[in-house]
């Protein structure tokens, strides 16, 4: 975890503008934050009645740009240099050379005919639009971000390609199955362990990984006493799932070696999928990390395991105080992303669905986000340290992604525990998913631009997002399942491979359509970036057949 406090960069101001703040401080800023208006994506702007057309007090003009007077609330254009009206009113008028961007809320100097920058003024804005936030977290529908809709085409190969597949691939048989598609074996209520396996098995980066010899087990170094490691047992996984058996696996092996690692958890009683999920990521962290004789991190603190390279992403929580506006940044690295699954929550998460009766909603995957990174006002017992107060005061905190993984994983809080009852419920509600998602909206970036909106300076040392319009597209290729009640439940796991659904149920696999996968009760979603998702789209059967080892 990483702790920065913000400091702003701030431009010289132009001369007119020290003047301007000479004679009469922050007092024209003050009584600006009352016009102010704020637009759905963070756009600033002057308050206007509904009927009223803002309008050139010289020519009568209603288009091109209009600036308002600080000082007298004059409105005048500047549309070019020989019909510039502004200066023309600041010529006439001693001391109303500075105005206000009506559209933009950006301040402007009359004489250099150009935009000036003040950092109080940009304060006297964002703390405008602070005050707004818990308005806008009650109401919901202000702060709703606009996604784009991109429409992606699969890649069909040329004739020159087709030749270049068909002379280096090798039959795989009549299965109609997809290279690498195999049932697992149920232990002993182990379908919490097969349903994140089979999840796994098709990630793609991690199955390039190992099936590439980068942890080969007859070369890993048996460093522990018992000669267990995690990884090694993931890699004879791989090999006897991707050597053309179409029989079902028995992972006992690889059972056996987690129940060494989490010695809690080592029963044949039913567990959660999530928890195996994380500790068995920690698992493999731990062993490599000891096979090096040291951290393999880099000078970031980024951990090169394959684990972490694959799933881990950096989470940032920005904590505002709502008296003076000064905001303190916190940076945490996630393997998932936790999100709350609230029946009673309105906004944007939820959709009307008329089959589930009058007045019910349905979850949406896209809602959850929209509460996960939508600001939320602290209690009073929850008070922020102010560094700039110096004293506790009640804040705002926004959680955002500043980095996405190369997989992501969404783990819904189905399971509820009350401490009053002293009872934990399983929460049955339906949530709608996308088969592709556009992370765009949730990146630090853009909750940020959100948030303050055009204002013009930035923070020192605040690196962009390390994520590009592609890599923040991605595509849904696993759900994991939970179907009965919290202690006698069952895991399936749906797979999308080559475009098509198939449902591993222990070790009986079978096809299903996408009618299936969205009517199914998701716990947990895989998505992978979209570049890897079309290379894990192409048909495994093409790969040549020693290549697959053994």
């Amino acid at each position: 975890m990483s702790t920065k406090t913000q400091r702003y960069t701030t431009p010289q101001p132009c001369p007119h503008l020290s003047d301007y703040r000479a004679k009469h401080g922050l007092k024209g800023y003050r009584v600006l934050q009352k016009c102010l208006k704020f637009g759905p994506l963070g756009k600033t702007s002057i308050k206007r009645e509904q009927n009223q057309i803002p309008k050139c007090s010289f020519c009568l003009k209603s288009h091109g740009r209009l600036f308002v007077c600080l000082i007298c609330a004059n409105v005048s254009c500047c549309g070019s240099p020989n019909s510039n009206h502004a200066h023309l009113h600041s010529r006439s008028e001693v001391g109303h050379e500075i105005a206000v961007d009506i559209e933009r809320a950006e301040l402007f100097c009359c004489v250099c005919c150009d935009q000036v920058y003040d950092p109080e003024f940009d304060m006297t804005v964002m703390f405008a639009q602070i005050m707004v936030l818990p308005k806008a977290i009650n109401g919901g529908s202000e702060y709703s971000s606009k996604r784009r809709k991109i429409d992606y085409k699969q890649w069909v190969p040329n004739s020159r390609e087709l030749l270049l597949m068909q002379r280096g691939s090798s039959p795989l048989g009549n299965s109609c199955f997809p290279w690498g598609l195999r049932g697992l074996n149920n232990l002993g209520n182990t379908c919490f362990m097969n349903s994140v396996l089979q999840a796994l098995l098709h990630t793609p980066p991690l199955r390039n990984y190992f099936l590439s010899d980068r942890h080969n087990r007859k070369l890993c170094q048996k460093s522990s006493p018992s000669g267990l490691c995690l990884a090694c047992d993931m890699d004879a996984i791989f090999s006897a799932v991707f050597s053309g058996d179409r029989k079902p696996y028995s992972p006992a092996k690889f059972l056996y070696s987690w129940w060494q690692h989490a010695a809690n958890l080592a029963s044949y009683e039913q567990q959660d999928a999530h928890e195996f999920f994380m500790s068995m990521l920690d698992g493999i962290h731990e062993r490599e990390e000891r096979d090096q004789r040291g951290p393999r991190t880099d000078g970031n603190g980024d951990c090169y395991c394959v684990a972490h390279r694959v799933f881990s992403g950096v989470l940032r929580s920005d904590v505002t105080c709502t008296v003076c506006g000064f905001t303190s940044t916190t940076y945490d690295p996630c393997v998932d992303i936790s999100l709350d699954l609230d029946p009673y929550y309105g906004g944007s998460s939820m959709v009307t669905d008329k089959s589930l009766g009058k007045g019910s909603g349905t979850s949406t995957l896209i809602g959850c986000l929209d509460r996960f990174t939508r600001p939320e006002k602290l209690g009073s017992d929850q008070k922020f340290f102010c560094q700039n107060c110096q004293i506790r005061q009640e804040s705002l905190k926004q959680m955002s992604i500043r980095r996405l993984p190369l997989v992501l994983c969404f783990h819904i809080k189905r399971f509820e525990h009350s401490s009053i009852r002293n009872m934990s419920k399983k929460v049955d509600r339906y949530l709608q998913f996308p088969f592709s998602l556009d992370m765009a909206p949730y990146l630090s970036s853009s909750i940020i631009r959100n948030r303050f909106g055009n204002r013009i300076f930035i923070f020192e040392g605040d690196e962009p997002d390390a994520c590009s319009d592609s890599s923040s597209e991605f595509e849904l290729f696993a759900v994991v399942t939970h179907t009965g009640k919290l202690e006698a439940g069952h895991y399936v796991t749906y797979l999308r491979l080559r475009n098509q659904w198939y449902k591993c149920d222990d070790a009986w696999i079978t096809q299903v359509s996408e009618r299936v996968v969205r009517a199914s009760q998701g716990y947990m979603m895989y998505y992978v970036q979209k570049m890897f998702y079309y290379k894990a789209s192409d048909d495994l059967s093409s790969l040549p057949e020693q290549n697959h080892r053994s």
